[in-house]
């Protein structure tokens, strides 16, 4: 069974496209959407026996808003295959074949991403590098000449991340302190460090309009990414490189002052948001998602 995870935000006509250019068929493949915008009422209209709509009742941002359909599909089939999949992408072509023929052949990979491409043809995301000695994340947008069925990769993009549920004993989760941008990231190299394959595959390619949703607000952008940054940084990084890359974006931000001042803003308000929470003065700048038990999978003797 394969479930597609999308979370909303008023992103109703997107959501639309999405799920046209997905196989749903009850019993084999279900699209699960989480409302992040609670009064945008046309998303129900896409209810039916292959499409869920789970409402947040608030907006969780992404991680947290894919956490609530993770719990609930756990709780379901926790033997499934999870793709979470951006409001603003859509699927080339019946991916489901490829996906069950390649963990059929490979049934230990965790965490699977797949190629990105903008509308007009190029690669905007073909795998993930996180370099702790100097703290670089950064993307790879070129094609292997001779792709084989996957590679490593340090981390995928949550755009389009597939999650193998029987290599988890217990329900994944992206940390609940990110509100926004890097939870990916966060994800990927924490259950890495537990001993979980990361890898990225070429048999499988999406459509993605970048930054189509976050864009619409320069500032909260810029407020979210850096503070989320910076908790990235931290833990994975060497307090060397962190404190390099710490004072470069404080110089960038007052920099931009005069010049951007909503980028300025926007990355001097996460700075000082990720200050609070590393003095102890609370989780970040989200609110805390609803709770929904989950049973932990048993394995038979």
């Amino acid at each position: 069974m394969i479930y597609f995870i999308s979370v909303n935000y008023y992103s109703s006509v997107l959501i639309s496209r999405l799920l046209q250019s997905m196989p749903l068929s009850p019993g084999a493949c279900q699209a699960v959407i989480v409302n992040n915008s609670p009064d945008d009422v046309l998303l129900h209209q896409f209810e039916s026996a292959s499409v869920t709509i789970l409402e947040a009742h608030q907006n969780l941002g992404f991680g947290c808003g894919c956490n609530l359909a993770l719990r609930w599909i756990y709780e379901r089939d926790s033997n499934a295959l999870i793709w979470i999949i951006n409001p603003d992408a859509y699927l080339l072509k019946d991916p489901c074949e490829t996906l069950h023929h390649l963990l059929k052949e490979y049934p230990n990979l965790s965490i699977i991403g797949t190629i990105i491409k903008t509308f007009d043809g190029n690669v905007w995301f073909a795998g993930g590098k996180l370099v702790p000695e100097t703290g670089c994340i950064s993307v790879e947008q070129q094609l292997d000449v001779r792709p084989q069925p996957y590679r490593a990769s340090d981390w995928v993009s949550g755009c389009s991340l597939i999650l193998n549920f029987k290599c988890f004993p217990e329900c994944p989760q992206f940390n609940p302190h990110y509100f926004l941008y890097y939870e990916d990231v966060e994800f990927c190299r924490r259950y890495a460090n537990l001993g979980h394959v990361i890898a990225m595959t070429q048999q499988i390619s999406i459509f993605h309009e970048p930054s189509s949703i976050t864009n619409r607000n320069l500032f909260l952008k810029l407020r979210h990414s850096t503070y989320s940054y910076l908790l990235t940084l931290e833990k994975f990084v060497s307090k060397r490189a962190f404190l390099m890359r710490f004072l470069r974006l404080i110089l960038n931000a007052f920099f931009l002052a005069f010049r951007q001042p909503n980028v300025s803003f926007g990355k001097l308000w996460g700075i000082l948001i990720y200050l609070k929470h590393r003095l102890g003065g609370g989780g970040g700048d989200r609110p805390m998602p609803p709770r929904i038990a989950v049973r932990p999978k048993i394995h038979a003797e």
